[in-house]
């Protein structure tokens, strides 16, 4: 009787362990499907927030700013404007005016490089998607270069 009084209290400790292990087991597979479920409807949810390309309006004129240490810059651009501006060009004034601050007394050496030409764009894109937004609907969403010279 020794033997089985034994084997029997070991039994619901084999058991209980086995259930603890299934019940981390579903539990680690329940968060780790919510946790997909809830990227993938982030990244769809960021998705239909990107705006769609509407119209393109370009400046006539090309700028021409003052550079550090001599030196200037010609340049032209153009505003990729969203659907949800319409048909309707934005007034390039204010974009003008952004550019020019932006570019005027920077050294060659910043806009000689991809990276540092990039880095700029992106600054002065986010001023004039600032700019260009009215009641939370954004004009514009993009800016190209249609010519950039330094000298």
């Amino acid at each position: 009787m020794s033997d089985k009084d034994a084997a029997a209290p070991e039994a619901p400790k084999k058991s209980k362990k086995m259930l603890m292990i299934i019940i981390v087991a579903v539990v680690v597979l329940l968060g780790g499907g919510a946790g997909a479920f809830f990227m993938m409807k982030g990244d769809s949810a960021e998705a239909a927030k990107e705006p769609v390309k509407g119209i393109v309006v370009g400046i006539e004129d090309s700028l021409t700013v003052n550079l550090a240490d001599g030196h200037y810059l010609k340049f032209k651009f153009a505003l990729q404007q969203t659907e949800e501006a319409g048909a309707e060009k934005v007034d390039l004034s204010e974009a003008i005016n952004l550019a020019i601050d932006e570019y005027t007394g920077r050294k060659v050496a910043e806009l000689s490089t991809e990276k540092g030409r990039e880095t700029i764009k992106h600054d002065l894109l986010t001023k004039i998607v600032k700019i260009y937004t009215e009641k939370d609907v954004k004009m514009v969403m993009d800016i190209y270069y249609t010519e950039f010279v330094t000298q």
